[in-house]
């Protein structure tokens, strides 16, 4: 994230402010806050094809699981969040942390700082990353949706991840970071079609639903074939 992008943060005084705020880093120009709905979203994507990424994957479970889970979010997401607070503990209840399934976590950033907070949890690194994001989910309200400046909130959450003002201002303008973010979020647009959060791949085939229901129907009959 450029020097620019942090001042936008800083000179930030709600997260609506952020809202369609142009970001000079060219890899994140197109970022808005509501993207355009495309036609024809393909049901079905084929599996080499959306396993093809630049950046080490985020997961959640066993690499050998039978069934891959592929989640598009931003981390500005109520319903990303909600996803993560509610169902996902059953999900990994049931199929992932009994191996049949592993989710994979993507970045689809839809602002400055769900740009930035993934940024910051790729920075930490390791298993950290997923204990980041899944903390930085669960008290969502308390970082996105605050009048003020963000940026210290963010740096306050973030040291308990073992971040330094040091290595918080690195991570935040790591511009091949953002690059290579945005890059996702492009491909992910206009390869699988993927124009809202979040959207979820359960090997290959789009999921019509975010509930419990939903996985179970899509993954049970993977598992018996």
């Amino acid at each position: 994230m450029s020097d620019a992008l942090i001042k936008s943060l800083n000179d930030s005084v709600s997260r609506r402010a952020l809202l369609g705020g142009s970001i000079s880093v060219a890899a994140l120009a197109s970022v808005q806050p509501v993207l355009a709905q495309r036609a024809a979203a393909p049901a079905q994507v084929a599996v080499d094809e959306l396993m093809k990424v630049d950046l080490p994957e985020i997961v959640y479970g066993k690499a050998d699981a039978p069934v891959t889970i592929v989640e598009y979010a931003s981390m500005t997401c109520g319903h990303c969040a909600a996803f993560h607070n509610t169902v996902l503990p059953k999900l990994k209840e049931k199929y992932i942390d009994t191996g049949k399934a592993r989710l994979v976590f993507r970045e689809f950033p839809l602002d400055n700082i769900a740009a930035a907070v993934s940024m910051l949890a790729r920075c930490v690194g390791g298993d950290g990353t997923t204990a980041f994001v899944s903390e930085m989910f669960k008290r969502q309200q308390e970082w996105a949706f605050q009048p003020g400046n963000p940026v210290p909130r963010l740096f306050e959450m973030s040291r308990q991840a073992g971040f330094t003002q040091a290595s918080f201002d690195k991570c935040l303008t790591d511009d091949k970071l953002l690059q290579q973010i945005e890059a996702g979020r492009k491909r992910a647009t206009e390869k699988f079609g993927v124009n809202a959060t979040p959207t979820f791949f359960v090997n290959g085939k789009r999921l019509p639903g975010v509930a419990l229901a939903d996985f179970e129907k899509a993954i049970d009959p993977l598992l018996k074939g």
